[in-house]
């Protein structure tokens, strides 16, 4: 039987968590960083979901996907009559890496314990992975997105049962548009 979720309790401790990150130097991201991005939305969310990092706009606003592909996102999300607050958006890192690289193996094993313990509070039924990073770490998976993207999978993550449904970044359906379509299928699945 599930233990209900209490959404005050569930805010304080992820305020708790996000207020012990601000000042994180654990990794080199934070010498370049403006600040730690660390996640918003629905503290008891049902849909969860993780992309990679903050980028430009992430790190000078303090909120994960502000930019075009969180423009694309909240597109996406209505698109399946669902808005920002009421899902959970996280990543993998919680700092820019310098000039948008990939996050380093190093950088990845520092951060992703902090969403873990994102995903033991908001205790989620579906974490949708935005990209290959997300997937790797939340999936434990080595596969290229092609061959993951748009298949629901059982797994426990972080002590916690879920559906983890892999799609492509919305990033990527901006640089290849014929990944826009594939995402809104993908979407339409989540749905």
């Amino acid at each position: 039987m599930a233990i209900p979720k209490d959404p005050r309790v569930a805010e304080e401790a992820l305020q708790a968590q996000a207020a012990s990150l601000v000042d994180c130097r654990k990794c080199a991201l934070c010498q370049e960083r403006t600040q730690v991005v660390f996640g918003a939305g629905n503290p008891v969310a049902d849909l969860m979901f993780v992309g990679e990092g903050p980028g430009f706009n992430e790190d000078k606003q303090g909120e994960p996907f502000v930019g075009q592909a969180g423009k694309l996102l909240n597109e996406l999300l209505a698109d399946i009559g669902l808005s920002r607050p009421q899902v959970y958006i996280g990543n993998v890192i919680k700092c820019r890496p310098p000039r948008n690289r990939d996050p380093l193996p190093e950088e990845i094993e520092i951060c992703s314990p902090h969403l873990m313990e994102q995903i033991r509070v908001i205790r989620p039924m579906v974490i949708c992975t935005l990209g290959r990073f997300a997937t790797r770490v939340i999936a434990s998976t080595q596969a290229p997105m092609s061959a993951v993207r748009g298949k629901a999978k059982e797994l426990e993550v972080a002590g916690v049962p879920v559906i983890v449904f892999p799609v492509f970044h919305p990033a990527a359906a901006l640089y290849t548009t014929a990944n826009r379509g594939v995402l809104e299928q993908d979407f339409q699945k989540l749905k």
